[in-house]
């Protein structure tokens, strides 16, 4: 053949181009074998490459026919491209979402089929609450209602379905930030602390009507809870002070002093024996509300301690095999270990019987504001200014999980779902004449709220990928 024979024509080689582009499995798929050829040659008819379809008719010895326009292959090759395209896409995309899950299982703890019991927070979350005008301060569930409160420093508490993350109404009273609320053990009244320098009741029985106003404190109310039988509320304050009220005639009973600094939290055991304290002095304390004595204080911090909280008796086994001791006295009265979280960025878990410290867990990289403890008494939740939400495997102060960028700001608070009090444990039931029944009247709801500087609340539930 001559050099002259093998010229080709820019047409020729346009036309030589296309086919050279056509992917692989236009020849090779059984699928398309029975109209690959065919779906080939309408398409180049149809977009004017006609020296193709003459050379590629040729090669293959097909018969010189005019291609039909209403034959089904006409179209059939571009619908196919498109295709795979779309389908090379979500395959792309069912990849990464495969491997995040599979990244989440293997790190995650032995779950049992079918069980929540393990669950913690994986983003995204369920809903985000929006609507408070500056930052959010504190969050509180109802203990029997979908329902959940939240304080901020826009001078409002606001009312929200956390089932349906629908806004139900803003409660206005307070002249100052709200730093903190509590709800009573039957959902029925709502403690609210404000930097007015007051602590407020509200009646939720009665359109959420302010009821009770309690005064008393000279400077910023940072913490308010209701004692155990809901007949009595305390505060703590920047006075360096707390307080315990009478509910029903809103008196003063007993002003407990001890700390040297703000007193940042503080809150009773399950019994109402002990009230555990924290301040800007950077110390904890173990102090008895009846006479306002100190009976502990847990020294440690390097710097102000944001947050205290009392172990549930369920978390008790975990606690001891971390300590290594499981072989004494297994107890289960409340009050034997106090966590604490400060602004040296760590967290210490205590022993309230001999004010020892039992470990620190470290890995956040800012104050640490939240804590709680999982119902199932394994796990330990905290949220820091770092924007984080770490989960701590308690028998090994091991951080297993971490959501990072939960919010768009600082996280300042976290609450986890209406939980068992006692020592009751998540994951056992009672059986009466063969049938399995709640161990408690209080049940447990695996949710989670976290608040935010961005001025939201973020709504965190199993299965919340699907919402």
């Amino acid at each position: 053949m001559s050099a002259a024979a093998i010229t080709l024509t820019e047409r020729q080689k346009d036309d030589l181009y296309v086919l050279s582009i056509m992917p692989l499995w236009v020849f090779t798929s059984p699928f398309l074998w029975v109209y690959s050829n065919k779906s080939i040659l309408e398409y180049l008819q149809a977009n004017g490459h006609h020296n193709a379809v003459s050379a590629l008719r040729e090669d293959l010895g097909l018969p010189d026919n005019t291609p039909d326009p209403t034959s089904p292959p006409r179209q059939l090759l571009e619908r196919k491209w498109i295709s795979v395209v779309r389908m090379q896409k979500k395959m792309n995309e069912m990849e990464r979402t495969i491997a995040t899950l599979q990244e989440e299982v293997n790190s995650a703890p032995t779950r049992r089929a079918g069980s929540d019991t393990d669950w913690v927070p994986v983003a995204p979350a369920a809903y985000t609450l929006t609507g408070h005008r500056e930052a959010v301060t504190k969050v509180a569930f109802h203990p029997t209602f979908s329902v959940i409160a939240s304080a901020s420093e826009d001078f409002t508490v606001k009312i929200w379905d956390w089932e349906t993350g629908e806004f139900e109404r803003t409660l206005k009273g307070h002249t100052r930030n709200v730093n903190d609320l509590d709800f009573d053990s039957k959902g029925n009244l709502l403690a609210t602390a404000s930097s007015d320098l007051f602590v407020k009741i509200w009646d939720t029985q009665n359109e959420w009507r302010n009821s009770k106003t309690f005064p008393g404190h000279e400077h910023t109310v940072s913490c308010v809870r209701f004692m155990p039988g809901d007949q009595q509320i305390m505060s703590a304050s920047r006075d360096k002070t707390i307080r315990i009220f009478d509910v029903a005639s809103t008196h003063l009973i007993r002003t407990i002093v001890g700390h040297t600094a703000w007193v940042r939290c503080a809150v009773p055991s399950d019994d109402g024996r002990f009230i555990a304290s924290c301040s800007g002095d950077h110390t904890a304390r173990l102090i008895d509300p009846s006479s306002g004595e100190t009976k502990m204080e847990f020294r440690g911090h390097d710097n102000a301690v944001e947050v205290v909280v009392f172990a549930p008796v369920y978390a008790y086994p975990a606690i001891r095999e971390l300590a290594g001791l499981t072989n004494v006295d297994k107890h289960t009265r409340p009050g034997a270990y106090i966590a604490t979280g400060g602004r040296d960025k760590l967290i210490k878990l205590w022993d309230t019987q001999n004010g020892q410290l039992i470990r620190t867990f470290a890995g956040h990289d800012n104050w640490v504001r939240a804590l709680v403890f999982h119902p199932n008494g394994k796990f330990l939740l905290s949220a820091s200014d770092d924007n984080s939400i770490r989960i701590w495997e308690l028998k090994t102060a091991r951080c297993f999980r971490t959501v990072d960028k939960p919010h768009g700001h600082f996280v300042t608070c976290l609450a986890w779902g209406r939980q068992r009090r006692g020592d009751t444990n998540p994951e056992k039931d009672t059986k009466t004449n063969g049938t399995s029944t709640a161990p408690d009247a209080q049940k447990v709801v695996y949710v989670v709220a976290t608040g935010s500087v961005d001025q939201s609340i973020k709504i965190w539930m199993p299965n919340s990928r699907s919402r």
